[in-house]
């Protein structure tokens, strides 16, 4: 088979196959910069030296190439491309000043781009590192590996990337390291293939870090490592045990899949976790302090906004009985569509959105909601409503058009998993939003058990608002002595009397002692001994007593009524205490 390399200006045969006093001509007219043009050559080790030396700038003693292209060449020795340089610094570098092609180029041993600069594009697609790379403080203006196959080590430490890095589609099969790498534009690993570990320590992204559908088959740590935009890992399959450690913007997991146990240290992110799937237990924990390097450095976080809270987006489609949440907060999260949400473990300090506070004057009548935990997709639902109060949420891109019939099961899980966790005031608010729910739920929910339910939260609160319970036993008990004083207390107590005929000449008295009915008066009904008697009897009725006062016909029903309904409300009030410092 013949050779593929390009043939030299001027001649007939490659640079590898020209007679030595071609080849000797060649590199003679060579200068530093010059453009070469190397495509499919067969290259061995005395043979890139003599390319090199040719190319060598007298001025720094290192090579200096300009247009560069070795797309299909093949590299039989060790080749080297370092101790050339572009600028002062301590270590040598080469320096590519124009468009550089490696694509499909096949190195058989190893390649060393140490501290080499590329000044415009990079490409080594689809290339072949036999022996293994490095490419240590190298400077790429822009680079392209995808399908790149790494068969050993591959060594980017303390690389800069000023524009896009695409490694789509590589397969790393030794250690991939990125150690205090810094990528000031996107970097895409989407569809990368990593089986052995990669690490990026301190790496920086200033723009995305993509690794879409990447696979990692025996990773142990990813990171700690800062990117100020979006850590992509949707579709992302992990096959082993696996730490990371990320201080980015935002972090999408969607349909990734962990088939071992895994653990998300995050600082600063928004996570997107819909439709993950665990198959072991799985944490995502929020660090407190910057991440610290093995040395005992901080990793420099300077590139994030100063609020690190690390905030749950979206567990729709999750199965949550194997996740544990330390320290997230839960605010804007989405839980519809959650699977086992009641076996969900929340550890530590984590927060939900809360309801608008304050009277809301922008309905009539005003309304004024209670203070509790809500759930991102109520604020998004009520603020829908056509009379929605100020303060709720717009709905947000993929909430989906949830109402109450879908999130009273939600409240219902959620709740659950707090009484699970024995955190039973916790537990409280969850109880609240699920009657809430079934109370508006117009496809679930019977119009009697809307009525009931509504009535139930007008008097207590669903059990939960003992504020409310006093409140309207209050009103019940001034009612009852109002309408006492008005018309259940007598003018006077009714005095006995005996009634008797006397028979002729005497013999045996028969006498009927009798009460006559009580009478309302009708004058100075309200006064302060009306009053006193009338507390007496109201207080009697809170708690089931009777007061043994003579009382009108309709003062009568008036206390009966009382005795039913004010210790109710009493009964209300105390449980709502109970549930709320219930252990």
């Amino acid at each position: 088979m013949g050779c593929r390399g390009i043939h030299v200006t001027g001649h007939t045969a490659c640079l590898a196959h020209l007679t030595d006093a071609d080849r000797d001509a060649y590199l003679a007219g060579l200068v530093p910069g010059s453009d070469i043009d190397h495509r499919g050559t067969p290259f061995t080790g005395p043979l890139v030296s003599a390319l090199l030396d040719a190319l060598r700038d007298p001025a720094t003693g290192h090579p200096r190439l300009g247009l560069a292209l070795f797309g299909s060449a093949t590299f039989e020795g060790g080749t080297t491309f370092e101790s050339a340089t572009f600028q002062a610094a301590v270590f040598d570098r080469a320096t590519f000043q124009g468009v550089t092609s490696f694509a499909s180029t096949t190195f058989h041993h190893r390649a060393v781009f140490y501290s080499a600069t590329f000044q415009d594009g990079a490409t080594f697609n689809s290339a072949t590192f036999e022996g293994g790379v490095t490419f240590e403080s190298a400077t790429f203006q822009a680079a392209v590996f995808d399908r790149a196959t790494f068969r050993n080590d591959a060594a980017f430490d303390r690389a800069i990337f000023h524009c896009d890095a695409g490694f789509e589609s590589a397969i790393f099969h030794g250690t991939a390291e990125f150690g205090w790498t810094t990528f000031r534009s996107d970097a895409g690993f989407a569809s990368t293939t990593f089986r052995s570990d990669a690490r990026f320590g301190s790496a920086t992204f200033h723009g995305d870090a993509g690794f879409e559908q990447a696979v990692f088959e025996r990773l142990a740590r990813l990171g700690p490592l800062v990117c100020a935009e979006r850590v992509v890992l949707s579709g992302a399959v992990f096959d082993g045990p696996v730490t990371l450690s990320f201080a980015a913007r935002r972090l999408e997991c969607r349909r990734a899949r962990w088939s071992s146990t895994a653990e998300l240290r995050l600082r600063y992110a928004t996570v997107d976790f819909a439709h993950a799937v665990l198959e072991h237990p799985l944490t995502i924990a929020a660090e407190a302090e910057p991440f610290v390097l093995p040395d005992g450095l901080p990793v420099a976080e300077h590139i994030l906004a100063r609020d690190a809270r690390v905030r749950i987006a979206s567990l729709q489609g999750v199965d949550a009985a194997h996740l544990v949440l330390a320290d997230v907060d839960l605010s804007g999260s989405l839980f519809t569509g959650t699977v086992h949400l009641d076996q969900l473990r929340m550890e530590g300090a984590c927060s939900f959105g809360t309801a608008p506070s304050g009277m809301h004057w922008r309905t009539w009548p005003p309304v004024r909601f209670t203070q509790r935990r809500i759930l991102a997709e109520e604020r998004h639902w009520r603020a829908s409503q056509p009379t929605a109060a100020g303060g709720w949420t717009v709905a947000l891109s993929g909430s989906g058009h949830v109402g109450p019939a879908q999130l009273a099961p939600v409240y219902r899980a959620l709740r659950k998993a707090f009484e699970d966790g024995k955190n039973e005031p916790g537990a409280a608010d969850f109880y609240y939003g699920e009657m809430e729910m079934r109370r508006h739920d117009r496809t679930g929910t019977t119009p009697a058990e809307r009525r009931l339910l509504h009535g139930y939260w007008l008097l207590s609160g669903y059990g939960l608002r003992a504020s409310r319970a006093l409140g309207w036993l209050v009103a019940a008990m001034i009612v009852t002595i109002v309408l006492l004083m008005g018309f259940g207390l007598p003018k006077d107590a009714p005095k006995q009397e005996a009634t008797g005929t006397v028979p002729p000449g005497g013999g045996k008295v028969t006498f009927e002692i009798d009460k006559a009915d009580p009478q309302n008066p009708t004058k100075d009904r309200f006064t302060g001994k009306r009053f006193e008697k009338a507390l007496n009897v109201t207080l009697n009725s809170v708690v089931f007593r009777s007061s043994n006062n003579d009382l009108t016909t309709v003062g009568t029903y008036i206390e009966m009524a009382s005795r039913v309904t004010e210790p109710v409300l009493l009964g209300l009030a105390v449980l709502a205490v109970r549930n709320r410092v219930k252990r």
